[in-house]
Formats: C-alpha cells, sequence, structure tokens
C-alpha cells in the first residue's frame, strides 16, 4: 500500500534459506508429496531430508575429490566418485546395491599378474623367492668343518663322563638358550613362519624389505619377528581383534606386562608409541601405537607420525624385524586406500631419513583381499616414484 501506515513489502525468503541449507526444500516436500501420498507430511520431514542428502553429497565430493588428487586429475569423474565409496566402510555399506555409470570396478590384482621390473632400485616380486643355493664348500672349508666335527665329538664324549660340576650344567643352560635364540633370528630371516603367506616384496634403496603377507588376525600372535605393532587408544586397551589374539596367547604374563606398562607410562598421546616385553608371546616386543581417528584434526600427519614414532622405538630397540597390521582402518575409520597410501610413504620417507637402522624387514600382516589389492597397488605405485 501506498499510503502512510500501510504494510511494507516484505521480501519472500525460500524455505531452504530460512532451513540454512543449499539443497531445495520445496522440491523435496513435492516428492515427498508424490512418493507418500497416503500419509500426512510434517513441516520438518523435507527440511530433515534436504540437510541429509545435502550432507551425503558434501561427503561423497570431498572423498571424490580426495581421489582426484591422488590420481593426479584436476576433475571429478564417476570413476573418481565410486572409488570415494568403495573405501569408505559407511558409505560402501549404505550404497551397496547402487551402480554408478562410468565409474569402473574396484582395482584388484592378484600378485602373480604382476610383471617384474627390470633395472630399478625397488624390486617388485610376487612369489616367494627360491632358497638361496648352498656354495660349494672349498677344501679348507671341508678341513674346517672335519675339525669342527672331531672338537663336537671329543665334547659329546666329555659330556658323557660320570662326573659333572656346576659349571657344566650352567653351560650347557647357555648352550641351549643360544641355539634356541639362533632358532629364532633365522625364522625370522626367512620368514613370518606357517600360517603366513608372503604375496610380494619390494627391496628398499638401502636394502630394507617391505613384505606383504596374508594372514588371519588372531593368527598374528604367532608371527615369528622381533616385534609387533599394536594400534590402540590412549589406555592401551586390548578390546579389538588384534589385543584379544595377543592377550589369548600371551595369557597372565602378558596381561601383567600390559598392566606395568599402564602405570609407568600412563595415557598415550595421539601419535606416541610404548613397548611392552612379549611376555608369551613369540615375539620379542609389542608396540603400543595410539592411532588417531579419521576426521580428527590433522589426522593424516598424526598417522604418518604414529608409524615414524613405532620405527623409531623399534630401532631404540635394536631390533632386525617388525610387523604392522592394518592399522587406522578398523575402529579409527581411515579409508583403506588413503591409510595405505599415508603407512607406505611414512615408512619410505623414515628409511630414506635414517641412514643407520637396525630394521631389516617390514612385513604389512592384512586379512581381507580389498586391503590386500589396496597394498598391491600403492607399493606398485612406491615403486614407480
Amino acid at each position: 500500500m501506498s499510503a502512510r501506515g500501510g504494510k511494507k513489502k516484505m521480501t519472500k525468503l525460500s524455505r531452504s534459506s530460512r532451513a540454512g541449507v543449499i539443497f531445495p526444500v520445496g522440491r523435496m516436500l513435492r516428492y515427498l508429496k508424490k512418493g507418500t501420498h497416503k500419509y500426512r507430511i510434517g513441516m520438518g520431514a523435507p527440511v530433515y531430508m534436504a540437510a541429509v542428502i545435502e550432507y551425503l553429497t558434501a561427503e561423497i565430493l570431498e572423498l571424490a575429490g580426495n581421489a582426484a588428487r591422488d590420481n593426479k586429475k584436476g576433475r571429478v569423474t564417476p570413476r573418481h566418485i565410486l572409488l570415494a565409496v568403495a573405501n569408505d566402510e559407511e558409505l560402501n555399506q549404505l550404497l551397496r546395491g547402487v551402480t554408478i555409470a562410468s565409474g569402473g570396478v574396484l582395482p584388484r590384482i592378484h600378485p602373480e599378474l604382476l610383471t617384474k621390473k627390470r633395472g630399478a632400485k625397488g624390486k617388485l616380486e610376487a612369489v616367494l623367492p627360491p632358497p638361496p643355493k648352498k656354495p660349494k664348500a672349498s677344501p679348507a672349508a671341508k678341513k674346517t668343518a672335519a675339525a669342527k666335527k672331531a672338537a663336537a665329538a671329543a665334547a659329546a664324549s666329555a659330556s658323557s663322563a660320570p662326573k659333572k660340576g656346576k659349571k657344566g650344567k650352567q653351560a650347557e643352560k647357555d648352550k641351549t638358550a643360544e641355539s634356541n635364540k639362533a632358532t629364532n633370528d633365522s625364522a625370522t630371516e626367512d620368514g613370518p613362519g606357517e600360517g603366513f603367506t608372503i604375496l610380494s616384496t619390494k627391496n628398499l634403496f638401502l636394502g630394507q624389505k617391505l613384505a606383504l603377507t596374508q594372514s588371519e588376525v588372531g593368527n598374528i600372535a604367532n608371527i615369528c619377528v622381533e616385534a609387533v605393532v599394536h594400534p590402540t587408544t590412549a589406555d592401551i586397551d586390548l578390546k579389538d581383534d588384534l589385543g584379544s589374539a595377543l592377550e589369548k596367547a600371551g595369557g597372565k604374563d602378558f596381561t601383567e606386562s600390559i598392566k606395568e606398562l599402564r602405570k609407568s607410562d600412563g595415557p598415550l598421546d595421539i601419535a606416541a608409541a610404548a613397548a611392552s616385553v612379549g611376555a608369551g608371546l613369540s615375539v620379542k616386543f609389542v608396540i603400543h601405537s595410539h592411532a588417531p581417528q579419521w576426521g580428527s584434526d590433522k589426522c593424516e600427519e598424526q598417522l604418518e607420525k604414529a608409524v615414524k614414532n613405532c620405527l623409531l622405538l623399534a630401532d631404540d630397540k635394536k631390533l632386525k624385524s617388525v610387523a604392522f597390521p592394518a592399522i587406522a582402518t578398523g575402529r579409527n575409520g581411515f579409508p583403506k586406500q588413503t591409510a595405505a597410501q599415508l603407512i607406505l610413504k611414512a615408512v619410505s620417507a623414515y628409511f630414506v631419513a635414517t641412514t643407520t637402522s637396525s630394521l631389516k624387514s617390514v612385513y604389512f600382516v592384512l586379512s581381507d583381499s580389498e586391503s590386500i589389492g589396496v597394498y598391491v597397488q600403492e607399493l606398485a605405485k612406491l615403486e614407480s616414484n
């Protein structure tokens, strides 16, 4: 109205702007009325629906953008959307029956189909290398072996004497301990032991070996390495599958060592690592690492730092081999491809920066086929770089 005292013209606001969302609330209401005409639709239903769909869209676009960046592309394609959905557990479960047009399939390459590259510094092998041939003994070596046999026979005849003092018994105990230690060391050098299948290996520039190994989570407590990494929380709990397997295999001795570690170190900071003695286990130490949660502040940097701290702790203990399970992808929520990229990058960067390291072998122990396919792909990328 133009007269004085008339009502002022009000600018119309859409339902989306009033609700603070981008997706059209009015269109959502129309679709709801059309699809569910038998029911009454409340005024808050289209607002809630628009907000949920907007959140899912933003989440998928963020993960698809990360996939495009990892593949060095500047445009998001349906292929990147498929990889984003498939590598996220919750989205994959939600959109299990959805087909994405032009998305392709998940990369799953059997290790036997990977060709060996010649002339590269790092070598990716799909099968276990054959056992090394024993070199022919020279005449001098034969004489030395004969002398050793004669000395062993003399020692056996001396040990069969009726008198045996305390020093002789102690010497026998020391020899038995040394032989057991040599057996463990040889098992560590030959491989992780029975029940573990090495799918592929890669040698770094300074001679360290990265081995992709397949086994069940419960079997990792019996692995023949010097240390196992256990991703845990700040309180060093054993509630996950790996912690339960370690507790079951170690028994009361392992539980007591965990209690002592909690008293001495207290709550662990994010990305911090602490070692407990592998009491009752086949390993010497269990390295407990407080892995970060996906989506937390600087979670990617924290994961790289956690891997680095585990390797530093293994070097401080003068260990030669360490086993990493699929850390950060379980209850921590990391996408499997992102976690594999960060972990392999951290391991490679650590050995490049550290010229003197006691570690010779790093085993990645995985159980599901999806993680194995992702690690095979990322390990091949690591070689090409």
